[in-house]
Formats: C-alpha cells, structure tokens, sequence
C-alpha cells in the first residue's frame, strides 16, 4: 500500500502544470541541500574542539545551550516545513484503509529534511566524543536522547500548524530568556542544561524524549484518524458573515472596489493576516544593521539593503503573491468585465500606502543617526516607485494559489520559485545598491541616497507607462494563471 502512495506521489509530480519549475527548484534545493550539510558536518566536527580550545568542556557547554537549538528548530520547522499532504479526498472514496493513509502522511514528515539535517551535526560529534575518550555507551544514549527531542518538535509541528500566536508567543519568550542571559540577568541554561546533561549522565533519561515522541506520534495518528472523513476535519467550517462599507475609499473611483475586497480579505483570513505581522517584524530587521552588534553588517551598502528590507515589509509578504491571493475566485473574476489596469492599480495602491506606513513607522531609528534613517526613507521612495511594480510583473509568473485559511508557508511557497521570478527579484534588492555604491564613490553618501530617491521618483512618473507593460504581461499569461490556479495538487 505505501509502495502505491509513493507510486502516486511521483506521477503527481511529474503530471504537475509546473513539471518544468520543479526540475529547476529541485536543482536549487540539491545546491541548498548540500550546503548545510556540509555546514552541519563541519559544526559537528568542530564544535568540541572549537569549545575546547576556548576553555570550556564542550559535551556539557553544549547541552547548556540546546534549549535554544531545540526552540529554534520547532520554529523553522513550523515556518518552512511543508507539511506533507496526500490528495485525501479522492482517497476517501478508493479501498485503502485510512490508517494506511494516515501513516504514509506521517511518516513523509518523519522523513523530512528538517528532520534528516541534524544527524549531519549529531552524528559526527558523537564520533568525536568516543574518539575523545568519552564513554560510547553514555553517548550512544545521549544520541537518543537528542533524536527523540528533534521528533518531539516534529509532531508538535504538526498540531501547530495555524498556531502562530503560540509561536510567535514561544519564539518571544525564548528571545527574552536569551537577552535575559546575555546581560547577566537570569541564566535560563543554568536549569535546562541539567537535563540534556542528564541524557548523558544517567543511561535510562533518554526514554523520555523517546517515549514523549513516540506518544505524540500515536495522539497525532489517532487525532488524523478519526477526522478522516470527508464530513468531519476537511469539510468548510461555517461562519458568521460580516459586512463593512469601507466608503472612505471611494475617492479612489473604479480602483476601490478592488481595494475594498483587499482589505476585507486581509482582515478576515489567516494567511493574509499573517502579512500585517510580518510587516511589523521587517521594522525590527535593520536593529540587526543600525544598532552595530553585527560588524559585517556595519557598512553603508548593508544599511540601504536593511532600508529596502525594513520599509518593504507588507510589499514583500503581501505583494510577491498577487494574484496568487485571489486565486480562488480568479477565473471567475476573469469572466467579468474588468479592467486589468484598475486591478493592478489597486494592489499597487495598498502596497504603497502600507509601505508609506512602514516608512513613517521607521522614524525611530533616528536614534541611531541620520544616516540610519536616511537609508530606510530612501528605501521607502525607491520600493513605491519601483519595487511596487517589479512585485506587480512578478506575479504574473508566479502561479501558485493561496490557502487563505492556513497560515502555513508565511514567508513564501518554494513552489512559486521560478527563472523568470528569480530574474524579477535580483533588481529589487540589487539595484539600491548599486545606485547608491555609484552615488557614494563619485560625490560621496548624500548623493549615493539622492540616486536612490531618484530613482523611485521616476518609476513614479513612469508608473502609467509601466502599468500599461505589466497589463501587457498579465494578459499574456492570463490562460496559463487560470489553469494554474483550477490544479489542486
């Protein structure tokens, strides 16, 4: 039976309307795939000896730390793990046992990369530990104790899955802890590290962790088992309708009506909710660059990529996927008498004004000089003059719809990933730079900030003149988007 499923799951594959994107995305991702490998081996290799020459005793200063690495690895599991999802639907209605279906779904996230990584790390310190004299049976248990730990976090992750208050909520907590000990305030280590220490120590505290997973994994398979019906967990919750007016936008004559339908449908989904804080966490990001902590990052060059970031926030959450966010009404949308022009305006529009917002916002790193400041009001200009419209034309190859229920995948889908969308985003972020590096070598930095500015004052004089390309584009693709969209799979 799960020889079947995975037998379906490759025709799925290579039957997809983006065969082609993923052959292109699954190169990347062998490239990316590799890398961190290689990273986690080297820090696997390194990190005792790393340790030791700096004076510590590298088994027990690690497991001081490891709540960090465990926290931290439930948070990129919960934003970038896909979780794995066989077309139950028309499963329900073949003779497959569900409990069969259920445990080929769980057992794809066991076997998630996310998972697989952290034996590049575990494993070769392990060996490094026995090399060094370390008792192998004390380590062999502490291996399992850390292994439970990492399919633990797996199938928390899995009951998560539209949690992000509670994780942004553990993800706060757990940074507060950390800034807690940097300052010497309270040392969270000093409590936590006693019990990974003890997965070494005491040869039986690793059935813990394993016990913990292997409970989580039966309450999970039990939980999906029961809702395997198509009446019960994948039905469409009803729920109470609403209606606003919003008739203060009606100033904005045809364009409001699609501005209009964008609010509404930001403020009542959860995937589109989840761009508004985003947005609020891409204010944060130039801390990183402004506040000097990181001196790779203390440069000028950095501080306009940082403007860019910091100012573009709700462009990069929310503007990346237009149409994508109305793809599940889009072929009807397409039958109506609408002007393209007036849909792209509108979305444009609301990136403007929440870029506006996101620059304002910003003021406060004056508290870090002009400077500071002057990079992220320069990164605002160019983003609404000319990243709005580069977000705009690369949507257009961006053909994959939006669950606007689930929260899952915030940060971006790997199956939009394409060339041509690749092509697209290289200019947004590279292109400041280069103005502003041509700016500060010739007539020094105030002028590098004034070929920034200028440069989004010209994609607003140019703005009807590239609505009118982008349309072009739009319509070019509209027959491809839409059967891109009607794909479920």
């Amino acid at each position: 039976m799960i020889k079947h499923f995975i037998n379906l799951e490759w025709k799925s594959f290579f039957r997809s309307a983006a065969f082609q994107t993923n052959i292109i995305l699954k190169i990347f991702m062998a490239l990316g795939a590799l890398y961190f490998i290689g990273i986690f081996t080297l820090a696997g290799v390194g990190a005792y000896f790393g340790l030791e020459k700096a004076g510590f005793e590298p088994l027990e200063t690690l497991n001081s730390f490891m709540i960090y690495y465990v926290v931290v690895d439930l948070m990129i599991k919960y934003f970038l793990q896909k979780m794995p999802v066989v077309n139950i639907k028309p499963l329900l209605l073949l003779p497959f046992k569900k409990a069969k279906i259920v445990d080929f779904a769980m057992g794809k996230t066991m076997l998630s990369f996310f998972n697989i990584i952290h034996a590049f790390f575990f494993i070769p310190f392990s060996i490094v530990l026995v090399v060094q004299g370390y008792d192998p049976l004390h380590v062999i248990t502490w291996h399992l104790g850390m292994l439970g730990m990492i399919y633990l976090n797996n199938f928390i992750n899995v009951f998560l899955n539209d949690a992000l208050a509670l994780v942004v909520g553990l993800g706060t907590v757990i940074a507060a802890f950390g800034a807690l000990q940097y300052y010497e305030i309270f040392d969270i280590t000093a409590y936590t590290g006693i019990f990974f220490q003890g997965l070494f120590e005491y040869l039986w505290l690793f059935i813990i962790p394993l016990l913990l997973a292997f409970l989580l994994y039966r309450f999970a398979h039990n939980y999906f088992l029961k809702r395997l019906y198509l009446d019960a967990g994948l039905a469409t919750k009803a729920q109470a309708a609403s209606t606003e007016n919003l008739d203060w936008l009606d100033r904005f004559g045809k364009t409001a009506v699609f501005l209009k339908n964008d609010i509404k449908l930001i403020k009542r989904n959860k995937r589109s909710r989840t761009t508004i804080i985003m947005s609020v966490v891409f204010l944060f990001y130039g801390l990183l660059f402004f506040s000097g902590g990181i001196e790779s990052y203390d440069n000028p060059f950095m501080k306009i990529f940082a403007g860019i970031f910091v100012s573009g926030g709700f462009m990069f959450s929310f503007g990346q996927f237009v149409p994508s966010w109305d793809s599940s009404y889009y072929p009807l949308m397409m039958t109506q008498n609408i002007k393209y022009q007036e849909y792209l305006k509108s979305k444009w529009m609301l990136v403007v004004i929440a870029t506006a917002i996101s620059t304002v916002l910003g003021a406060f790193y004056l508290y870090f000089g002009w400077e500071a400041y002057a990079a992220i009001l320069v990164g605002g200009i160019f983003n609404m003059g000319v990243n709005g419209h580069v977000v705009l034309l690369g949507g257009a190859y961006i053909k994959t719809p939006i669950d606007l229920t689930s929260n899952k995948k915030a940060f971006g889908d790997s199956s939009s990933f394409n060339v041509k969308t690749l092509l697209i985003t290289m200019p947004k972020l590279l292109l400041p730079i280069a103005l502003y590096a041509l700016g500060h070598f010739t007539l020094g930095p105030v002028f590098g900030y004034a070929l920034v500015a200028l440069a989004g004052l010209a994609g607003f004089a140019f703005r009807d003149y590239m609505f009118r390309k982008i349309e072009e584009v739009y319509k070019a693709e509209k027959y491809k988007t839409i059967a891109a969209y009607k794909q479920k799979n």
